[in-house]
């Protein structure tokens, strides 16, 4: 695996393995890489890319003034070994003035979708985001990008942005990788103590629960919400929020005969949690998951979704 740290540096390897008929596809990531992150390289591979470039980039115009970012987890030379285990072709970890060298000004802002949740409590979360995500669709000029829907929201904004854009990339989402007990993987669960590990999965027992209420006779959000709120009043976590919204606006939703999200966050100690289920009343998570990417132009990764039908 070639690793290179310059704008120019990565935009010659795409454009020599382009010239060699190779389909570009792409992985952006914060490193410190799991299971998770390895399987948006084989969703990538399994959507026709030949040439996999994956990005570290801790990117500190996503984190807030009092936010993780000068402790978020790192380890590029075990992230290296496990990018090699996918043979992935390209690394391409960036300094921070490679990204944003002096006098930069630009920011990316996409209205409606990044406001609520976790817009609303990581004011310019996603203007950072974007920012940064057009900037790497700009330097390595993917044919396909994948993302994970664990980041249900991240995934909507980004979705948002490509299409009023006109950016040619196709967007790819891999489905959430869980531990055992059901806790989604993500490099903050590196933070968590041993009795914060055992409480954490009660974020995705939660979401279960009301994806199950979904079907039932009789269910109102305000039911559904309330159930969730009992599952998690039962352990030590705090309760950010837990909520169903559309998977595509985010927008609460009128009835629950539609597509339906169910989103979550929690903190444990110092460490905060998402999660999110996708789900419907009327229609099998299959065919669910294949009617939401037509909404947004984008393409879903055919893996288990363990939304109950």
């Amino acid at each position: 695996m070639n690793v290179v740290r310059s704008v120019a540096d990565v935009r010659a390897a795409v454009s020599n393995a382009r010239a060699r008929g190779e389909v570009i596809g792409f992985v952006p990531t914060m490193g410190f890489l799991h299971q998770g992150h390895l399987s948006l390289v084989d969703v990538a591979r399994q959507h026709g890319a030949t040439f996999i470039v994956v990005s570290i980039f801790v990117n500190p115009t996503q984190f807030g003034p009092h936010e993780d970012f000068a402790s978020y987890p790192r380890n590029e030379d075990g992230d290296i070994a496990l990018l090699e285990s996918r043979s992935v072709e390209l690394l391409f970890a960036p300094p921070p003035t490679e990204v944003y060298p002096d006098g930069f000004a630009t920011t990316v802002h996409v209205a409606g979708v990044s406001e609520p949740l976790e817009g609303a409590r990581r004011p310019g979360h996603f203007d950072g985001v974007a920012t940064v995500v057009l900037k790497l669709f700009g330097m390595v000029n993917p044919d396909l990008a994948v993302f994970g829907r664990k980041d249900a929201q991240q995934c909507a904004v980004i979705s948002r942005m490509t299409v009023d854009l006109n950016l040619s990339v196709r967007l790819v989402f891999g489905e959430t990788v869980r531990e055992g007990d059901g806790l989604a993987m993500s490099s903050r669960n590196a933070y968590l103590s041993a009795e914060e590990r055992r409480i954490a999965p009660v974020l995705h027992r939660a979401l279960q629960q009301g994806a199950a209420m979904v079907h039932a006779p009789g269910s109102d959000s305000e039911s559904i919400e309330d159930a969730m709120h009992t599952v998690l009043s039962e352990t030590g976590a705090a309760l950010d929020y837990i909520e169903l919204v559309d998977p595509v606006t985010f927008a609460r939703p009128e009835d629950l005969r539609r597509d339906l999200l169910l989103v979550g966050a929690i903190r444990l100690g110092a460490t905060r949690l998402i999660d999110n289920i996708l789900v419907s009343s009327t229609v099998p998570s299959a065919q669910l998951l294949k009617a939401t990417s037509a909404i947004v132009g984008i393409d879903i990764a055919d893996h288990d979704t363990g939304v109950p039908t």
